[in-house]
């Protein structure tokens, strides 16, 4: 088996910040530490922090719970570039 050819496996926070929740997991992502804001865990340890929208805190799938996530303003880009039409500007 070929040594050195797979990426660093370590601990890293992930932060939901739509449900404002965090948790300690193992990730490939530890690599990019050093590029990475560090936060210290209930452990007393620092780990590297992740910032992400949605993770099993916030999305419906996971949580029971019909919510819109539209953080990017999609829906409103999307209705002030087309708008509604009528038959006639089709």
């Amino acid at each position: 088996m070929k040594s050195d050819i797979h990426p660093a496996y370590g601990y890293v926070v992930f932060h939901d910040r739509s449900a404002n929740r965090s948790f300690l997991t193992k990730s490939t992502l530890v690599a990019k530490a050093s590029q990475l804001p560090t936060i210290e865990w209930e452990d007393g340890n620092t780990y590297p922090l992740v910032n992400v929208e949605v993770s099993s805190y916030s999305h419906p799938f996971y949580t029971g719970k019909n919510v819109v996530l539209d953080t990017a303003g999609q829906v409103q880009k999307f209705n002030a570039r087309y708008g509604k039409r009528t038959k006639s500007q089709a």
